[in-house]
């Protein structure tokens, strides 16, 4: 079972915990055009690494070998977090079941849900919460 984090959890954990990492699994467009958190002042970078592969958004068979190569190991504490909180479940239960115990799933994502005008943004998420962040 992953446990789920608001994105102002996430911030205070990567900010206590030396072996904390957050993972975002977003796609390169969504890096680019949406932006990303910024983990300077905590000292740590972002690790990226795409759940899904553009354009034809199948599973990134590559995902857990990749975060392994990014030096993550299943001692980290590894915070997923993607658009709105559902594909960075999915790393998460993936990580778990490779072997990394402490996977969590950042709730509302980067962006969070709609609000009423089906603008992305407004409601919840790591960008309203107020949280670094920064475009390309």
């Amino acid at each position: 079972m992953v446990e789920t984090v608001t994105p102002a959890q996430a911030w205070q954990a990567l900010e206590a915990r030396s072996l904390a990492q957050l993972v975002d699994v977003r796609t390169d467009a969504e890096w680019a055009y949406v932006g990303f958190p910024d983990l300077s002042p905590l000292g740590k970078q972002l690790v990226t690494i795409p759940w899904q592969v553009f354009p034809k958004m199948q599973v990134n068979e590559g995902f857990i070998a990749t975060m392994a190569a990014a030096g993550i190991t299943p001692e980290h504490h590894i915070y997923f977090l993607c658009r709105s909180g559902v594909r960075s479940l999915y790393a998460a239960e993936a990580a778990i079941a490779a072997g990394y115990p402490h996977a969590y799933n950042v709730s509302d994502g980067f962006e969070g849900p709609p609000d009423g005008e089906a603008h992305r943004g407004t409601v919840a998420g790591w960008k309203v919460d107020g949280l670094p962040w920064r475009q390309r």
